[in-house]
Parts: structure tokens; C-alpha cells; sequence
């Protein structure tokens, strides 16, 4: 099994909601900062939600700021982003990370998931 897996893309049309999925082994460090990157292609990897796992510090890109939240569910090791208002610009693969500090740098991330696709159109 991977150390991080994501689900819950899909193709829907402007305007729906979508609750993305990331489920992390124990292998893997969750005691630090969680992330969800999109990329399109031909573009850079870009933070578009991060979060300390335990909730106190989050921080959301403005393309996305009041439409994506991010939530954990600790029972599980499971962490959710839950979509809504979905626009086309949103339409990317989108992928989990999991990291020790604060950052919007990829790099900073040491266990990522294969990335589930999401796609927005009329």
C-alpha cells in the first residue's frame, strides 16, 4: 500500500463541490504540516491549502480562500479537502503532502500521494 493515498477527484461542473481524500499509513509523520498542491499541465506544482494536522494554523491561496477547507479526521489519519464552488481554473491533478514546517515549497514535503485528478467543466 502507498504511504499516502488520495481520492475523490472527479469531473463536475461549475459551481458543485467535490471532497477530496487523503489517507496516511502510520508509517508516515502527521504530527507536523499538511498540504494540498495542484498542477496543470505545463504549470508549476502550487500550494493551494495547507494546515498544521492539528488545525491551528491553516492558510489558503486566494484563488481558493472561503471555497476549500481543510479537515482531519485523527480516528483515521485521514484528511480531507472539502471543494465547493468549483471553477474551471480549479481543474488540475491535486495531490497530498505531508511535511514538518509551515511552507508553500514542494520540497518541504517528504510523503506525497500519486495525486487524484479533478476536472471542472460546463
Amino acid at each position: 500500500q502507498a504511504l499516502v493515498q488520495e481520492s475523490g477527484g472527479g469531473s463536475v461542473q461549475p459551481g458543485e463541490s467535490l471532497r477530496l481524500t487523503c489517507v496516511a499509513s502510520d508509517n508516515v509523520d502527521t504530527s507536523g504540516y499538511m498540504a494540498w498542491f495542484r498542477q496543470s499541465p505545463g504549470k508549476e506544482r502550487e500550494a493551494v491549502a495547507i494546515s498544521s494536522t492539528g488545525g491551528g494554523h491553516q492558510k489558503y491561496d486566494n484563488a481558493v480562500e472561503g471555497r476549500f477547507t481543510i479537515s482531519v479526521d485523527w480516528a483515521k489519519d485521514t484528511f480531507y479537502l472539502d471543494m465547493t464552488k468549483l471553477q474551471p481554473g480549479d481543474s488540475a491533478m491535486y495531490f497530498c503532502a505531508f511535511g514538518r514546517w509551515f511552507s508553500r515549497n514542494p520540497e518541504d514535503f517528504d510523503a506525497w500521494g500519486q495525486g487524484t485528478q479533478v476536472t471542472v467543466s460546463s
